[in-house]
Parts: C-alpha cells; sequence; structure tokens
C-alpha cells in the first residue's frame, strides 16, 4: 500500500469512456484503485489501467469488487505474440 496513492486512470476496452483515480496499492496480479466520480453505467468486465497520462503504461484488468470509492482490479494476462510464431515453439514441435 501507498501512503498517499498516485494519479492513475482506467479507461474502456473501446476507449469510449475515461476515469481518474488514485492507486493505493498493487503488486504483480492486482491492484486497489480509489475512484474520482461514480463508475455508474461503466462497463468494467475488461477495462485499462492507465499508469502514465499518455497511455504507453497501461495494464488490461477485470473488475473484482467494489466497496464504496475504493475498487479492486485483477490484471488480465496476454498472449506474448513475438514469441507465437518463432521456429521452436513448442505448438510448432508437437505439431510436427
Amino acid at each position: 500500500m501507498f501512503g498517499r496513492g498516485f494519479n492513475v486512470w482506467i479507461m474502456g476496452i473501446d476507449g469510449t469512456w475515461r476515469r481518474s483515480c488514485v492507486l493505493k496499492g498493487i503488486s504483480a496480479s492486482d491492484a486497489e484503485l480509489e475512484l474520482e466520480g461514480s463508475i455508474e453505467g461503466l462497463n468494467l468486465k475488461e477495462f485499462f489501467l492507465l499508469l502514465s497520462s499518455t497511455g504507453l503504461a497501461y495494464r488490461r484488468c477485470e473488475l473484482v469488487r467494489v466497496n464504496g470509492t475504493e475498487i479492486q482490479v485483477r490484471f488480465l494476462k496476454t498472449k506474448n505474440k513475438a514469441t507465437a510464431g518463432r521456429p521452436g515453439n513448442r505448438d510448432e514441435r508437437m505439431a510436427s
């Protein structure tokens, strides 16, 4: 947990909404955020946690729980496209 937190944003996967929030705590698999404003009507099944104002540092998330203005999110894992087609990839070796 952080003392005063860090200003971050959450944003819809489709980019249609964005909310300011404070990052209160983070681990390799999840984070705790305090929202500024309402989350009513937002699709929080899957969204981005933007760690920089330019959006260059982000994590894909899903909502775990809501407690007033605080939410807990889980980071979603994405497939590594860079290694998927490399020679020697386990899937390719098994298909041979």
